[in-house]
This record gives C-alpha cells, sequence and structure tokens, in this order.
C-alpha cells in the first residue's frame, strides 16, 4: 500500500540542496521550491530517509515529512491549491 507525502525541506548549503533536490526528483512530483508530493511504499520510504540522511548535516539543515493518507482516499483530496494548480500525479519511478 503507498501512502502520499508532503516533504519539503530547509537547506543550508547550495551544494546539498542541489543533492537533494535531484534525490527528492526520484521519489516524487516536485510542487514548489522546496516541497515534493511522493506516493511511497514503506520501503521507498526508508530508502527516501537514508537517501537524505546521507547528504543533509543535520546540525543545519531540516527536511520534514507529512503523512497525508493514501493517495486515494484522503491523501489524494487534503491538499487545496490556490492560483495555478498543482501537476497531476507522475508514476513515481526512483532513482538514487
Amino acid at each position: 500500500m503507498r501512502t502520499r507525502y508532503i516533504v519539503t525541506y530547509d537547506i543550508c548549503d547550495p551544494k546539498r540542496l542541489a543533492r537533494v533536490f535531484r534525490i527528492m526528483r526520484g521519489f516524487g512530483d516536485h510542487l514548489q521550491y522546496s516541497v515534493f508530493r511522493c506516493d511511497l511504499s514503506d520501503a521507498e520510504k526508508i530508502q527516501m530517509i537514508e537517501a537524505l540522511t546521507n547528504q543533509i548535516n543535520s546540525r543545519e539543515d531540516q527536511v520534514l515529512i507529512i503523512n497525508i493518507g493514501p493517495p486515494d482516499g484522503r491523501g489524494g483530496g487534503c491538499v487545496e491549491t490556490l492560483g495555478v494548480a498543482s501537476p497531476p500525479p507522475v508514476k513515481n519511478v526512483v532513482i538514487i
């Protein structure tokens, strides 16, 4: 079963920021600057956390992972957009 997550991050170093962005593109849909929508299995979530943990500086950077539920349930409709609509989900391809 997949779960939808909103992942957002604040990375202090530009090189780490670029690496984190590349990692996140492999796990979800880029919504805004440092915000991604990710539909992940439990194993994919663990892979994502491991990949991010290996790149961030835990004393300077922050990554928030927000569980919003199953994509076909609450998670599919609990985020509202004002202005330009969020892009539709793309089938996940995990690239590490």
